[in-house]
């Protein structure tokens, strides 16, 4: 029989599933369903912090709109799950065809979950997207695999 900690890890490792069929169908509600009211996000995009649910949401609905068709791979997710917090980390990349018809393999970036348990359920309350950098040029390196 599972321990607690096996239990949430199982529900944290279905909440990424979902927002990967989340982002796969543009459902911004499922994708929502992931997310603390007040979350945190440092996104790859400008500003320095989107702070809140509608904010975030508005960060999805604008690559949305980028894409005809989307999808998002998780790799190599590490979870360290708490009583009432946890977080992992992932690569993550995001492709598909742009709204031109141009199929783009997307790039990977590094992407930090941190979850709280509220009301019984596991939401991110901070997320966190990076593009590693030459400090030599201050140029995103975008080409590095897992």
């Amino acid at each position: 029989m599972p321990n607690q900690r096996e239990v949430d890890e199982a529900e944290i490792r279905r909440q990424i599933e979902g927002m990967v069929d989340g982002i796969a169908a543009k459902d911004l509600e499922a994708l929502r369903r992931a997310y603390a009211p007040d979350v945190v996000s440092f996104d790859v995009e400008p500003p320095l912090q989107h702070v809140g649910i509608e904010a975030k949401m508005e960060n999805w609905a604008r690559v949305f709109t980028f894409f005809q068709e989307v999808s998002y791979e998780v790799r190599d997710l590490a979870l360290t799950v708490g009583d009432e917090v946890a977080f992992g980390h992932c690569f993550g990349r995001l492709s598909g065809r742009l709204g031109n018809g141009t199929a783009t393999a997307g790039m990977w970036v590094r992407g930090t979950f941190c979850f709280r348990k509220l009301d019984g359920t596991w939401l991110i309350a901070h997320d966190q997207a990076s593009v590693p950098f030459d400090v030599a040029t201050g140029q995103a390196v975008t080409g590095l695999e897992p």
